[in-house]
This record gives C-alpha cells, sequence and structure tokens, in this order.
C-alpha cells in the first residue's frame, strides 16, 4: 500500500519504518528541515531498542523516504496523523498541529481534479470528538465530490518497546463507521496480527477514549502502588512482598506495580491531564484520576524530602550523584522525566550536581547546560560524591561493583527511586541505603 505519515516523532517514525517493514511504500513528512536531512542521510534521530535496524535496511531498500513537502503526503492512499497534541494551560490536548495539517491536506485535495479516495488516520492521541474535527476541516477546503474517511486508530506503544509492540501488537483499535475504510486498515493491519491479537472495530468516540482510557488506568495503577508504599513506610510493611501477593491473582495481573518515583514520558502526564480537562469539561469530573494525578506529583517531592532530612536540610558542599535522566530505561526520552524534580530542588539547595544516563545525558544537557556535570560512565559520578541517588531503572545499574561504588564515594549512601537494590545486600555492603515502601524512613540526619 501506499502510506504517508505525518509527523515524525515516536509515533510517527516507528510507525513509518514499521510499516515499511511489511512491504509497504511509505513516505514520512516533518515540518523540521534539519529532521527531514537526518533521517534522509540515514540517521535515526530517537533512540529506540530494534528501530535503526530496520529503519537502515528499509531506507536502504527504497521502501521508507522522507520529506518536508505535504503535498507528499497527499499521494498516498493512507495518510496518517502522527502530530504532537502538547498539554494547554488548562491541561487540555492542544489541536492546533492536527487541524492545521488537516487544514493543509483539504486545501491540497481541493485543488486536485481527482484525487482519489482517500483514509486520514488519526494516530495521534486526541481528545473524544476530534475524528470530526478533522473531517470538518478537511471538508471546509474541498468539495462535497472528495471521497475520504477519517479514522480514529489510536498507537499503544510502550517507549523502549515501540517496535516490538507495532510489529507484534496486542490489539488494533479501529475507530469508523465507514467499511471501506475498516476494510483497508484491516488489510494493512493483518500482515501484524500474531496469534491470541485482536482487531476491534468501534464507532470514533468510543476508539479516542479508549486510548485515553488505557493509559488512564495504567497511570491509576502506578500511583495506587506508590501510595500504598507511602502506607508500607509508615506502618513498616514491605511493599516487595505485598506486589508478589497481589500480581498473582490474575484480576490484577503483575505488570505495573513496581513502586518509584511515579510516571513520566510523553504520554501519560499529558493524557491523564487531557483526560481530567475533557471530564471536566463534559461535566462528570473523574475524581479517582484526579487524585491519581496529586498521588504521582507528591511522589518526586516526597523522595526529594527523604534526602533532604538525611542531610538536615543543608546541601552546601554537598556532591549529589544521579543514575538515571530518562523518565525510564531503553528510551532517550525526557519529558516530565521524575529525575529533573530531583535535580532540580537540589540544585536550589546548593547542591553539586553530577549525573549518568546511557542515553540521555543530552536531554539534561538540553536543560541544565553548565551548571551541572556530566561523567561518562556511572561511576564517574560517583567521584567524592556524598550520596547516589536512582531515578532510571537501566539495566547496567542493577550489578553494579558495590565495593567500588564505596571507595569512590566520600560517604556510602544511596537513594534508590526504583527500589532496584536488595536492603540486606546492601546492609551487608556496609551501605546507608533508602528506598521505597520498605519500612526505612530516614529518622536522623548525618552529621
Amino acid at each position: 500500500m501506499n502510506i504517508s505519515i505525518v509527523g515524525t516523532g515516536y509515533v510517527g517514525l516507528v510507525s513509518g519504518v514499521c510499516l515499511a517493514e511489511r512491504g509497504n511504500r511509505v513516505v514520512c513528512i516533518d515540518a523540521n528541515p534539519a529532521i527531514v536531512e537526518k533521517l534522509t542521510g540515514g540517521e535515526v534521530t530517537i533512540y529506540e531498542p530494534g528501530l535503526e535496524e530496520i529503519y537502515s535496511r528499509n531506507h536502504r531498500k527504497g521502501r521508507v523516504s522522507f520529506s518536508g513537502d505535504l503535498e507528499e503526503a497527499a499521494k498516498a492512499d493512507i495518510i496518517f496523523l502522527c502530530l504532537p497534541t502538547p498539554p494547554g494551560e488548562d491541561g487540555s490536548a492542544d489541536l492546533k498541529y492536527v487541524l492545521k495539517v488537516a487544514g493543509d491536506l483539504g486545501k491540497i485535495f481541493g485543488r486536485q481534479r481527482n484525487p482519489g479516495y482517500k483514509v486520514i488516520v488519526n494516530k495521534s492521541t486526541v481528545p473524544v470528538g476530534t475524528s470530526e474535527k478533522v473531517r470538518a476541516e478537511i471538508r471546509t477546503y474541498c468539495g462535497s465530490s472528495f471521497e475520504y474517511d477519517v479514522v480514529s486508530n489510536p498507537e499503544f506503544l510502550r517507549e523502549g518497546f515501540a517496535v516490538e509492540d507495532f510489529l507484534r501488537p496486542e490489539r488494533v483499535v479501529i475507530g469508523s463507521g465507514s467499511e471501506r475504510a475498516i476494510a483497508i486498515l484491516k488489510d494493512l493491519y493483518e500482515p501484524f496480527l500474531q496469534p491470541g491479537s485482536s482487531i476491534f472495530v468501534m464507532d470514533e468516540k468510543s476508539s479516542e477514549v479508549t486510548k485515553y482510557a488505557a493509559n488512564a488506568f495504567l497511570a491509576l495503577k502506578i500511583s495506587y502502588m506508590n501510595d500504598l508504599a507511602n502506607f508500607c513506610d509508615a506502618v513498616g510493611a514491605d511493599i516487595d512482598k505485598i506486589r508478589e501477593g497481589i500480581g498473582s491473582d490474575s484480576r490484577i495481573g503483575k505488570k505495573f506495580l513496581f513502586p518509584g518515583l511515579g510516571y513520566g514520558g510523553s504520554c501519560l502526564p499529558k493524557d491523564v491531564k487531557a483526560l481530567l480537562k475533557t471530564a471536566e469539561d463534559a461535566g462528570y469530573p473523574l475524581t479517582v484520576l484526579r487524585a491519581v494525578e496529586e498521588i504521582n506529583q507528591g511522589m518526586r517531592k516526597r523522595f526529594f524530602e527523604r534526602i533532604s532530612k538525611f542531610f538536615g536540610g543543608v546541601f552546601s558542599g554537598k556532591k549529589i550523584a544521579i543514575w538515571g535522566i530518562a523518565f525510564k530505561p531503553n528510551t532517550d526520552d525526557t519529558r516530565e522525566a521524575p529525575a529533573f524534580y530531583i535535580i532540580d530542588e537540589l540544585l536550589s539547595a546548593g547542591a553539586k550536581i553530577s549525573v549518568f544516563d546511557p542515553e540521555a545525558m543530552e536531554g539534561a544537557f538540553n536543560r541544565y547546560g553548565d551548571r551541572i556535570l556530566y561523567a561518562e560512565s556511572s561511576y564517574g559520578a560517583l567521584q567524592e560524591a556524598d550520596a547516589l541517588v536512582i531515578a532510571t531503572e537501566w539495566s547496567e545499574f542493577r550489578k553494579p561493583d558495590f565495593g567500588l561504588i564505596k571507595n569512590l564515594m566520600r560517604q556510602p549512601v544511596l537513594f534508590d527511586g526504583r527500589n532496584i537494590y536488595d536492603p540486606k545486600r546492601m546492609k551487608e555492603f556496609g551501605i546507608v541505603y533508602h528506598s521505597i515502601g520498605r519500612g526505612e524512613l530516614v529518622t536522623e540526619p548525618v552529621s
């Protein structure tokens, strides 16, 4: 099939190269000339495991190309809109990019004598009713004889596993009332389906809500476990044992039950805010979701307060090492990264900061410049440090040389924001260790 992708962020670039991997001809459009130049020249613009390999293969074979010209997108039979929907000041999803492209496509189609039937696919995460708005925006600029359908087809890609999720989806959701469009998208996705995976067809509004509902539910699980972990600290229970106990219940499941510094990234924070705003506008506030948001913001604040309490609120002359900047492992995405809150607070308190992340150092530099130190390795960040903070659970952090850690640091103090170490082992190594939800509240400041 002839496909175009408008927008080459995480969703757009992954979708484009994965669709090309199944033999489709794909052109990816981006308004940023620098991005188009890099992608055309063979350089992947985001870090995602497995992406570079299939990008290189399909780019070399000519199945995927890149352009800054929306006219090229309009030539395709299926046009995916993979555009950003950033949160506005009130938390609502800003549709200016989506509607601008829809209008521009309408103008292009309006100038053509016979553009042929088109399927316009909303792949972006958008509020309920957006398909109607896109349909109306296109129709504003082209005649009534132009045949097209607008379909809601939300993505369910996990950063760090996005390629795997697209090539082997658990489910595909198609929101449309057009049998013609539904048949085309079913045919498109058929090569990706695995035994046990399903295609769910529904109306556009239900499809749009499905995406928000899924992310909000995942955020709910994370915040519930974080709230429960705080309770465990208060009563001396062990959140890890509780997680194992409830995770064995098939009605609950084992995923998203790990306490930590809260969720971040490009999806959960903005999607929770957008759904809250939509619910408020609809006159039915989602009170549970409001608590989810409050708990998530409170976790990183509470974690910093534990660090501050340990040092008696005095950070002058203290060096704090941070392992992990990205909001989660296996990505370079630093949007809404909990590490940034911790670093901001430490800097405001007068601490000296050294950081290391396997992939997200550029994101840290873009935010802090020369205000912090950038180490070339995890151990390099520890030189003369008064404490180490684990902010992202990268695999390479899970089995470090604890003897070397003790030798490098001024004092062996570790604040584990992801619970990746065993408290008993830390005690055996002589490391002062603090984690989340294991009944280890800091009671005395360091001397």
